[in-house]
């Protein structure tokens, strides 16, 4: 059984027992979340989409820690303009184990 749930403006593809990085949540360690924006659901090979969303459909997760990810180096720069820009970004995410799915009974 597997759900496709939409956070953070990223779709992302999960199922029961599994961790998944989303972008930071405000909620503590050890929180549920419920996502009730879920795209579709695969029940014993049964394929449910929604049109966009399903109804009735949540799932649920916990919070088990936040981090973040490797550094990148951002370089700008305009050739014979003199101009040069380096900066670095490092996204926050959140670490989610997605206890369980429910659709219908």
């Amino acid at each position: 059984m597997y759900a496709v749930i939409k956070s953070g403006g990223k779709q992302h593809k999960v199922s029961e027992g599994e961790e998944i990085l989303l972008e930071k949540l405000s909620l503590d360690e050890g929180e549920v979340i419920e996502f009730s924006e879920v795209l579709a659901v695969n029940k014993d090979g049964n394929l449910n989409v929604g049109k966009p969303l399903l109804e009735g459909a949540v799932v649920k997760g916990k919070v088990i820690n936040h981090l973040k990810t490797k550094k990148i180096t951002v370089i700008k720069m305009k050739r014979r303009k003199d101009y040069r820009k380096k900066q670095g970004h490092r996204q926050n995410l959140t670490k989610v184990k997605i206890e369980s799915i429910s659709y219908g009974s």
